[in-house]
């Protein structure tokens, strides 16, 4: 496909790495000469340089034959124009990135719908629903829900004291008749495989599963044996006031969690403070440790990091781990940092970059994927698809098929049953299907489903 984006930051830079790696024809426009020659010195895209809400720009480009147009820049009216100009073009399948709720609110007067607009996606948004996702699942670094979050796929990492670890793939089979799980990916060492029977798990593996959501509990007993129960309101400290921060604590207080906000600003504060019921607002530095021990943060079960600082945020988590908080979230940004905050002690890191390009990646499949979810350190998928009534693999064994090599099917579901897959395992029309995959399988995959 030929594919268009507008915007070369992280997210625009990421997408334009994940398409043309998939073998995608893609072309990127964008002021910042800087940027763009990074683009096309590192990856097979073809950059232009200008304005991607200017029509001569985008002709430029060859917009005429555009199948998919993502616009991402960092400003909200660059990245609609740019999509309405590709509406009069006819380009199939317009994205934009959207930062105000102006666009995103139910009732809005320019709507989606109204600007002729496939998807509009917005970063903060996605990094916050994840997050959220993260707090309530006890020890896992990522999280993923599929089929309407009957099916999670989770994120551990292993350390010395893990049951887990010195456990082979075929000992842990044996467990499957007490605990309905299957392990599809290890990654150690910058490496992601999907094991067989002989391989071992090893201390400093982040070990990646499918479980349904009815057996969380006794695998998460399986894997912290030695956790305390639960209090009835965890407690959560929130390090940042932006709308990630805000978005956050709404969400956790439904789930009615103990919310307590930190920020530095007074007048934020104010503002933090009129939108949130229950949250407790402290005006304070995150830094500021004789405060936050006054406010509880000994006994506190997470502390979420999200300022517009990476630095801050891993240095602030650090400290309240090392005052006694159980568990830290962090939001990074930079790449580079992303693998790194984890060998310091940050439980999970969660990018923007990462939440944002996943759901638009969502748009750009072949194959009918229902939902999607990229995986931290690496350029493997999640991927869920629906068996539709042309597939000719229906009542045959797993083990039977010719499914790509460097995928695995992890979990079945058609309504009210669902099943770890085996390779005695079979499909039938209308099962929903959640797979792994690593990016080189990622084209065979799609077209095995479509």
């Amino acid at each position: 496909m030929k594919i268009l984006i507008v915007g070369a930051g992280q997210v625009g830079y990421f997408l334009c790495e994940r398409l043309a790696m998939e073998g995608h024809e893609v072309t990127l426009i964008d002021r910042d000469e800087v940027h763009l020659r990074q683009a096309q010195d590192r990856l097979n895209v073809m950059g232009l340089s200008g304005n991607g809400a200017s029509a001569e720009i985008l002709e430029q480009a060859d917009i005429k034959h555009t199948d998919i147009f993502i616009a991402v820049t960092d400003l909200d009216e660059v990245n609609i124009l740019a999509c309405l100009l590709a509406r009069e073009y006819e380009v199939q399948t317009r994205i934009a990135r959207v930062k105000s709720i102006e666009y995103r609110s139910h009732g809005a007067i320019l709507s989606k719908e109204k600007l002729g607009i496939d998807l509009l996606i917005n970063p903060a948004d996605e990094v916050a629903d994840e997050i959220v996702k993260i707090t309530r699942r006890s020890g896992a670094f990522d999280v993923a829900e599929f089929v309407e979050g009957k099916i999670q796929f989770l994120g551990y990492r292993i350390v010395d004291e893990s049951p887990l670890c010195g456990m082979s793939l075929r000992e842990l089979g044996e467990l499957r008749g007490m605990y309905r799980f299957v392990v599809t990916a290890i990654s150690r060492a910058d490496k992601t495989i999907i094991p067989r029977g002989e391989d071992l798990i090893q201390s400093g593996d982040s070990i990646f599963l499918f479980a349904h959501q009815n057996d969380l509990p006794a695998i998460q007993y399986m894997l912290q044996p030695g956790e305390k129960k639960k209090r009835k309101m965890p407690r959560v400290f929130i390090l940042g006031g932006s709308n990630i921060g805000i978005r956050i604590a709404s969400q956790l207080e439904k789930l009615h969690y103990d919310v307590r906000l930190i920020d530095a600003n007074e007048q934020r504060c104010v503002k933090v403070s009129a939108k949130l019921k229950k949250t407790m607002v402290i005006q304070a530095e995150g830094t500021d440790i004789h405060a936050l021990e006054e406010e509880g943060i000994a006994s506190a079960d997470t502390f979420i990091a999200v300022t517009g600082k990476d630095e801050t945020n891993i240095l602030c988590s650090l400290l309240c781990k090392q005052h006694g908080v159980k568990r830290t979230l962090a939001l990074i940004n930079k790449p580079e940092l992303l693998s790194l905050a984890p060998t310091l002690g940050i439980d999970a890191c969660v990018s923007p970059r990462l939440s944002a390009a996943g759901a638009i990646l969502k748009y750009v499949r072949r194959g009918g994927v229902i939902s999607l979810a990229t995986i931290e350190g690496s350029n493997s998928e999640v991927l869920e698809f629906e068996v539709n009534a042309d597939s000719t693999f229906v009542n045959t064994p797993l083990k039977d098929l010719n499914f790509p090599a460097g995928a695995i099917i992890g979990a079945i579901v058609q309504d009210d049953r669902y099943e770890i897959a085996t390779g005695d395992s079979t499909l039938a029309i209308g099962d929903r299907v959640v797979v792994f995959a690593l990016p080189e399988a990622l084209p065979k995959v799609e077209k095995f489903f479509e």
